[in-house]
This record gives structure tokens, sequence and C-alpha cells, in this order.
């Protein structure tokens, strides 16, 4: 073992060689590493000393490897990325999973464009993401937090309400040039709990419209049709939101449908990321409100 290590330096002194061999200076490698330039010197002069070769060619205008220094060079980089990776995978904290569950639509239009500030709140989670397609869904799995439609009063559950639903026509801007009133156009419908045309009439105190041409099964789904200019949806303001802001649907009417229900995050009684809880509500809740009170 002393005859393999007689040449072994300084761990200190090999990571100073690889920043100034990397930068091409001392004066860069101090300013990167919190030391002065004597002191990369005389850490690169240790170094050679104890391999016994010129490292570094010393001119007036600087320094430049030598052809000791640029054969090692990417060995010592090799060195120092596997010892910095091994570090990290045996010795830095774990991250522990954090499960959320909500609809597909949820998912998409509203956490999934919010990840980013998900992750800078909560950097030592793994946040797994999984989509509620019925009802059942919701219990069966058991998630640390998930995301309701309702009234915010599910029996064992703590729920903490995000935003309101609010709902409004809206289409693409080529499909509204067609017409001059928009009420002609094919309607697009939304199963599920959400109010629908019915209900949009009815508030407008007008004659019930054509059946819609198509319904389907998330709002996710309708909004891509409506996008894709097979015609009106009564959309959800929050979850359009994005859509609307980009141009690539518009409101048709000032109006909007309200509802009771809203969005609410929920968690089991007892809190399974404690003070982070307040940043998650933080991070889900929108930044203004995205939701018209009907006329």
């Amino acid at each position: 073992m002393a005859e393999s290590t007689a040449l072994l330096p300084s761990l200190e002194w090999v990571r100073v060689f690889e920043a100034a061999a990397r930068l091409g200076s001392f004066t860069a490698a101090a300013r990167e590493l919190g030391l002065t330039q004597a002191a990369v010197s005389q850490r690169i002069r240790h170094l050679e000393e104890r391999l016994g070769v010129s490292l570094f060619e010393r001119q007036s205008r600087g320094v430049t490897l030598s052809l000791q220094g640029e054969a090692w060079l990417p060995h010592v980089q090799q060195a120092l990325e596997r010892l910095t990776h091994s570090a990290d995978s045996l010795f830095a904290a774990p991250r522990t999973r954090l499960s959320l569950m909500a609809s597909v639509s949820m998912i998409e239009l509203w956490v999934v464009p919010r990840l980013a500030e998900l992750q800078a709140v909560l950097p030592r989670r793994q946040l797994i993401l999984s989509t509620m397609h019925r009802w059942p869904d919701y219990a069966q799995a058991e998630a640390d937090l998930d995301i309701r439609f309702g009234e915010g009063d599910w029996p064992e559950r703590v729920s903490h309400r995000l935003f309101g639903e609010a709902l409004t026509p809206m289409a693409t801007p080529a499909l509204l040039a067609r017409v001059d009133d928009w009420r002609r156009l094919p309607r697009i419908a939304v199963a599920g709990p959400r109010l629908g045309w019915r209900e949009w009439d009815q508030q407008r105190e007008e004659r019930p419209g054509p059946m819609p041409v198509v319904r389907l099964d998330s709002m996710v789904q309708a909004l891509r049709a409506a996008e894709a200019g097979a015609g009106v949806l009564l959309g959800s303001l929050p979850l359009c939101q994005a859509a609307l802001e980009a141009g690539r649907l518009r409101r048709v009417s000032p109006e909007t449908l309200p509802m009771v229900e809203g969005y609410w995050l929920t968690r089991r009684s007892a809190p399974p990321i404690g003070h982070e809880l307040e940043h998650v509500l933080s991070a889900l809740r929108p930044a203004k409100a995205v939701t018209d009170r009907g006329r």
C-alpha cells in the first residue's frame, strides 16, 4: 500500500490544478475557489514537487498546460467527477416521496404548469402524481395529498380551499369569425359534476340552445376539442386560463356561471409534510383571482 500511494498528492492540490487547467489561469482559479493567486500558485508548486514534473509552462502573459499536464487533466476530471457522484449517492439526504392525486384535467392544466414552483418548495421530496379516473380512486389510493372538486366536506380529510369554479362560453377566434352570433355555433359539453349548457340557458333566461354535438368526459379533453375548432365550450375559467391568455380561445360573453363547488387540496388528518404544507398551498393557489361572479 505504501508503494502504491507514494505519489498520491493532496486532494486540495488536485482540485486547484483542475480549476487552473480548466480555466487556463491561476487568477481565474483563485476567484472560483475563493483563494488568493499566491495560494493557488503555492498549491500547484507543491503538487509539481510531489509528482516530479512541471504541469504548467509559466509565461509572461499567463500559464499553459505542459504535455504532462494535458495528459493528466482528463484523468483528474474523471476521478473528481466520480468522487463527487459517489458522495452524493451515498451520503446525500434521501428524498422522501409525497403522493398527489387529482383528476386528469387538474393534473395537466393546473398542477403540471406549477411543477417547477412545487419542486422549489419541496427540495427533498420526490413528487408522485397520479390521476383519479373514478370517484372511488381517491379512497383506494390513499394519497398523501389530493385535489378534489366539491364543497370541502369529505370524511376523515382536512380540506384547504384552492379556488372556486366559474364557467363561461369560449371558442377559437377563427370559429367565431365565421358567424355573426356565437349562439349558432355547435356546443361542446363536459360530463361530470359541473353545471352545463342547460343551467347556462336558464341563467340567461333564454330558450334552450342546440344539443351539444359532442360530450367529453374531462375538461382537458373538451378544451382540446374547442382549441381544434370543434365548437363552443362552456369552459372552466381557472383551468382554461392559459388558453385564454395565449389567445387560443376567446370568451364570447362577459357573463359567467358560478358554482358553489370549488377545488380543494385535501390531506389525511396528520399532515404528511408539516410546515411545507403552506408552501404547497401557496404554489397551487392562483396568484390572482381567475373566476368572475355571475351577473
